[in-house]
């Protein structure tokens, strides 16, 4: 990984949020490292905790929870932000997996261009919402800008994507750096995904940890590795939940072990 730049980021700050600790924000640096899925079987490994779960689709312009689960929604985040439903209005059973979801609306400028304190209100409304649950997962859009950095500030946890990608964890570092910058205290961990093994995920995660170190003077922990599997690629093919059609797969196993460890109450 080559030396960040020093120079600052020309970034707007995002407006302060209200925040819910129950609340776990899915960010990458960039797109393509599998994020979305991996928002999704984590609240699937979750539920199947027995824990009461939220699956919101955070990316405002470019959403697709709802297409990877299959799912036709009467409901989204479209109709919260004409004025038309409540945010919990808009939330969707996704029966085979026993959650909730509340999709986007891909490519709606409306929603890309929200601005900031209509952004914040929806954030607000969602820290609310998220008392009626044990957990709720908010897959983000990829990058750092504005409404990705304010959408996860209302978050109590925030885990950051990664791949073995030089450029992944170049822009995963930016997203550390500015999330940082915004709020020193937030509770950043980090996941590697498409791992070739166990050990090799471990590495990646060494390769960013030692940039955060040597420049941030900050060491966010590691989440866990989820090992590639070519079965990933089936389940998102067929648009069907991996924890239900291969329980018993590599990536499968990973998550669960993550879901695990953020069931541990947050402090």
């Amino acid at each position: 990984m080559s030396t960040p730049s020093s120079s600052p980021l020309a970034i707007e700050t995002p407006v302060a949020a209200t925040r819910a600790k129950n609340i776990v924000a899915v960010a990458s640096g960039k797109g393509g490292v599998g994020k979305t899925f991996f928002a999704i079987t984590l609240t699937h490994a979750l539920t199947m905790r027995g824990r009461r779960t939220l699956l919101f689709d955070g990316d405002l312009g470019l959403a697709n929870v709802d297409v990877q689960l299959g799912l036709m929604p009467n409901r989204d985040l479209g109709g919260v932000i004409a004025g038309r439903l409540t945010l919990g209005q808009a939330k969707t059973p996704f029966a085979p997996g026993g959650f909730d979801v509340i999709a986007g609306r891909s490519g709606t400028g409306s929603l890309a261009a929200l601005a900031p304190s209509r952004l914040a209100l929806l954030g607000s409304d969602l820290a609310e919402l998220a008392r009626s649950y044990d957990d709720v997962i908010m897959d983000l859009g990829a990058g750092v800008d504005r409404m990705v950095r304010q959408l996860a500030s209302h978050a109590g946890r925030r885990l950051v994507v990664i791949t073995s990608e030089p450029t992944s964890l170049t822009d995963a570092y930016a997203f550390i750096k500015v999330t940082m910058g915004d709020d020193p205290k937030a509770d950043l961990r980090v996941v590697v995904n498409m791992a070739k093994s166990t050990t090799e995920g471990e590495r990646t995660y060494a390769t960013l940890l030692k940039a955060c170190e040597n420049f941030l003077r900050f060491s966010p922990p590691l989440a866990g590795v989820v090992r590639r599997d070519r079965k990933v690629v089936e389940v998102i093919r067929t648009q069907t939940p991996l924890l239900s059609r291969f329980p018993s797969s590599e990536a499968a196993e990973d998550i669960r072990a993550i879901a695990a460890r953020l069931s541990s109450p947050v402090g």
